[in-house]
């Protein structure tokens, strides 16, 4: 990996769509050589896919909650069967498995408030060993990044 695949990285995090052609005038190579670029850091691993951002809130859902989750057992069968079960609540977004006070932290979206607390009995508390739930609504999104800008950048490291 070279400086001149970060800028065809920058490019595609920028436009993921964005044609040979116009990614290799925007990062000065020909769209041949962009091509094998992309071709290579997609064989490699380092591009894992394409993707469309939607706004979940032109589709009805404008509430997001953070959700810390703490178990009441962090063996081994316990996680296991926690991150079993998470992976069929239709509200989830996001789940991790996280340092701390709390084992996993979860995103959850829904339209209001009340059909919150629909996932949160149907879904969120029906999960095993589950001892505490924490909830917290993002207010206002400040920033969202698809990649973090430290991670394009060269450092001489190349």
């Amino acid at each position: 990996m070279d400086r001149t695949d970060l800028r065809v990285l920058k490019g595609l995090v920028a436009n993921g769509r964005a044609a040979d052609v116009a990614l290799g005038e925007e990062v000065n190579l020909s769209s041949t050589a962009v091509a094998r670029r992309r071709k290579i850091l997609e064989e490699a691993g380092v591009i894992s896919g394409y993707a469309a951002i939607i706004d979940q809130k032109k589709l009805g859902y404008s509430i997001t909650a953070l959700v810390l989750i703490q178990l009441s057992s962090q063996d081994e069968s316990a996680l296991v069967e926690f991150e079993e079960a998470v992976l069929e609540c239709p509200s989830m977004s996001f789940c991790s498995f996280i340092s701390g006070e709390n084992d996993f932290m979860m995103l959850i979206n829904v339209r209001s408030f009340e059909e919150y607390d629909h996932v949160y009995r149907r879904e969120l508390s029906k999960l095993p060993h589950v001892s505490k739930i924490r909830s917290s609504f993002l207010m206002r999104e400040v920033a969202r990044r698809r990649v973090a800008p430290i991670i394009l950048e060269s450092d001489g490291r190349l």
